[in-house]
């Protein structure tokens, strides 16, 4: 079967912070959206997101004719993918609620439309059991903002037709992403791994009175996040071994993950655990609302990717290098 690859409809089902953000990405390319979510006063919410994100697409450039306006908000699941070219779902994670959702999309949709989840662990084989037509359907999860930033990991089912993954591919590199093919299917794919990692040692210095929120937090923007935008931990770590490369660092610093620097399990979830994270980031919020820490974060993460774009220019890289 050829599938849809140049959309000009896309519908997103789910329109929460992961949902919203595929509608303004999606509007910002001057496409027409249809979106679906059964929770009361998910319109006004939807749209107030969108308004609070605009500034940042318009600064980063709109497709010719991207308006909030091409969006429509419709009351049913069947209304919201049966003329779709693209569908993206963005529920919550829940196992049952997806089986249940994809049955609903795949027999309402276009059985050329590539069918999207945004499912941060599910695996697709699991949720896409009773979809019809399951060789369309991938999981294609973004990271937030979704409007910003381009990562998108597409990982495939075992009834997944490789030319699905191909035309996901194909669809999100057209919406200004950057897609990576996560070749085998496993729980939390690729970035969520290592983010769950850095978040159970982050716990831990919390619950052990090592550090607050707001001194973790600093460790890694003044610290390892201002390289990790530009060289990921393989290559930084093969500078780190000097000129004989990673071959050296693997020598050097190889027996120090044998010390007991870090736990493997998550710290227990106490109440202690849970208000010290919630003091520490209500006093590193401050004043401000989350809607201007969202403008403030999209403001940093343009000026981060515009900075990161000319350099590599500039040293004759591509962007997606």
């Amino acid at each position: 079967m050829a599938f849809i690859t140049h959309i000009k409809t896309f519908a997103a089902l789910g329109s929460g912070v992961i949902g919203s953000g595929w509608v303004a990405r999606a509007l910002a390319h001057g496409l027409d959206v249809v979106a679906w979510d059964p929770a009361p006063g998910a319109e006004a919410a939807l749209r107030a997101r969108i308004a609070n994100a605009w500034p940042a697409l318009r600064q980063q450039g709109l497709a010719p004719g991207a308006s909030p306006e091409r969006l429509r908000f419709v009351e049913t699941v069947e209304e919201c993918v049966r003329d779709a070219d693209f569908i993206q779902e963005s529920a919550p994670e829940r196992l049952d609620l997806k089986l249940d959702l994809h049955a609903r999309i795949s027999a309402a949709a276009r059985p050329e439309a590539i069918i999207g989840s945004s499912t941060s662990g599910l695996l697709p084989s699991e949720f896409y059991a009773d979809a019809v037509h399951p060789e369309r359907c991938v999981v294609g999860h973004p990271f937030n903002p979704v409007y910003l930033l381009p990562l998108v990991e597409v990982v495939g089912g075992e009834k997944t037709a490789p030319e699905a993954v191909q035309a996901a591919i194909q669809i999100y590199t057209a919406l200004g992403m950057r897609p990576l093919h996560v070749r085998k299917e496993v729980p939390g794919f690729i970035a969520d791994r290592l983010l769950e990692a850095l978040w159970r040692e982050a716990l831990h210095l919390v619950n052990d009175g090592v550090a607050s929120t707001g001194e973790i937090d600093d460790a890694i923007r003044f610290g390892a996040g201002l390289r990790w935008s530009f060289m990921g931990t393989f290559l930084t770590y093969t500078l780190a071994g000097g000129n004989a490369g990673m071959r050296h660092f693997m020598a050097q610093f190889g027996p120090a993950l044998q010390l007991p620097w870090t736990y493997l399990p998550a710290p227990e979830l106490t109440e202690a655990l849970i208000d010290s994270v919630v003091e520490g980031t209500t006093e590193q919020q401050g004043s401000r609302s989350i809607a201007e820490l969202e403008r403030y974060r999209d403001d940093c993460l343009l000026a981060v990717l515009d900075a990161v774009k000319a350099t590599k220019e500039k040293h004759g890289f591509a962007f997606a290098d």
